[in-house]
């Protein structure tokens, strides 16, 4: 495994609420860690449209919409769904071992 492929811890499954997001730092780099539909996935923190943090938006049907603008970003892919974003944002690996959730900083896409 290499370097930039190193799980880090993000946080417990035990503080993660379905489908409420939670905004962790890794690195540096801003991220939030959502639980829903049966998943924990990782996904940047900050929308491609405006500066500001995606985990204060709602979650539903494994979207994260940011709250400022109303644009959606998909949890599996950190594509756009709705206007005004059009640029995705990345998403990152996540592994569970026991309550520990550790996110990788090396983008899935």
């Amino acid at each position: 495994m290499t370097a930039s492929s190193t799980f880090v811890r993000a946080c417990g499954l035990s503080e993660l609420e379905e489908g409420t997001p939670k905004r962790v730092e890794l690195d540096g780099t801003p991220v939030s860690v959502v639980q829903t539909e049966g998943e924990v996935f990782a996904i940047f923190d900050i929308c491609s449209h405006a500066n500001v943090s995606l985990s204060e938006g709602e979650v539903e049907d494994c979207q994260i919409e940011c709250w400022l603008h109303g644009s959606s970003f998909d949890l599996r892919t950190g594509k756009p769904s709705g206007l005004p974003a059009t640029r995705p944002v990345p998403v990152y690996p996540v592994k569970i071992e026991g309550d520990d959730v550790f996110v990788s900083l090396t983008q899935e896409s």
